[in-house]
């Protein structure tokens, strides 16, 4: 597509290959190598000058993977390219999104100052921790949805008597989107967290007992909080439970609590990659998302079609 070129970093290059793919053209060439002290160095193979550049890199840990993006966004304002936009899949350090206790840092506004000085054109990201995080940069953000994907997928499933939960207050909009396009009731499960990664179940807002339940949630990290969910809905009298989230953050112990919980499946999308594979793990992949944004955003479409599947 004329002067469209898609590059990838280290940290999902499976998903870059696949939006490449979906775009109909091959994923540009970029050189990337760390010194043996762990400094990173980019370099594009590929002439770029004047050319719109999109740079796929999810910024989950380690941290590396963030400064690996900064330094393909410097090095492609310096190769002269007439646009770059970063394609963040998964956008981290977004749980610090306000300040809600004393000294600490709102380190989702950081890292939009860092991505924006780093000489960023435009951001296209999907399922934001936070949405108001968008209004942290002073470029266009493009806030895609996974919902698209995973709707349909347990649509096809066509469970029966199902109900839709969302893990916390925090998560009722995406919850409510979720059963609206599945016909499904709204749960809601109160918990509250005593300390970071840490989460207690509290009680359950909604009729459980009988149902299945999907809980949705944007990650799923420690899975503290899913399987405690899942624990409390199965006492509840919850049958089947299922779990649909967007990153596959999966930290610590966190595929070995799932597979011991009482969950029957969980989805998640390759905006990350997941570890390494578990029976109750499934996968959908959002790169058709991504290449419709590209193409869009590269031609000065319209992709507010791509935003409505998260409205409910």
């Amino acid at each position: 597509m004329g002067n469209l070129k898609v590059f990838s970093g280290r940290s999902n290059r499976p998903l870059a290959e696949k939006i490449s793919k979906e775009l109909g053209q091959p994923l540009g060439h970029c050189d990337i190598k760390s010194f043996s002290d762990g400094e990173i160095w980019v370099k594009f193979s590929d002439n770029i000058r004047g050319c719109d550049v999109y740079c796929v890199q999810s910024t989950n840990p380690p941290a590396e993977n963030l400064l690996e993006l900064l330094i393909m966004i410097d090095a492609a304002r310096r190769a002269s390219a007439r646009k770059v936009n970063a394609v963040i899949p998964y956008f981290g350090y977004a749980r610090q999104d306000r300040k809600d206790q004393p000294r600490v840092s709102i380190t989702a506004k950081l890292v939009a100052n860092l991505i924006t000085q780093a000489g960023a054109d435009r951001i296209i990201t999907m399922d934001l921790h936070a949405p108001q995080i968008q209004g942290f940069f002073d470029i266009p953000v493009d806030h895609l949805y996974s919902s698209a994907v995973l709707v349909k997928h347990f649509k096809k499933l066509k469970v029966g008597n199902l109900a839709v939960a969302s893990p916390d207050v925090g998560g009722i909009k995406m919850a409510r989107a979720y059963a609206k396009r599945l016909e499904a009731d709204l749960i809601v499960i109160d918990k509250r967290r005593p300390r970071q990664n840490e989460a207690e179940v509290m009680n359950i807002i909604g009729e459980v007992k009988g149902k299945n339940i999907l809980i949705v949630d944007d990650l799923v990290d420690t899975a503290g909080t899913l399987c405690n969910a899942v624990e409390a809905l199965k006492k509840a009298g919850a049958k089947d439970v299922y779990a649909a989230c967007t990153h596959p953050v999966l930290s610590g112990d966190a595929l070995e609590r799932i597979n011991r919980s009482g969950l029957k499946k969980i989805i998640v999308t390759d905006s990350i990659p997941v570890p390494r594979e578990s029976r109750k793990i499934g996968t959908e992949t959002v790169a058709r998302i991504f290449a419709e944004a590209i193409k869009r955003s590269f031609k000065y479409m319209s992709i507010s079609s791509l935003f409505d599947v998260d409205k409910g």
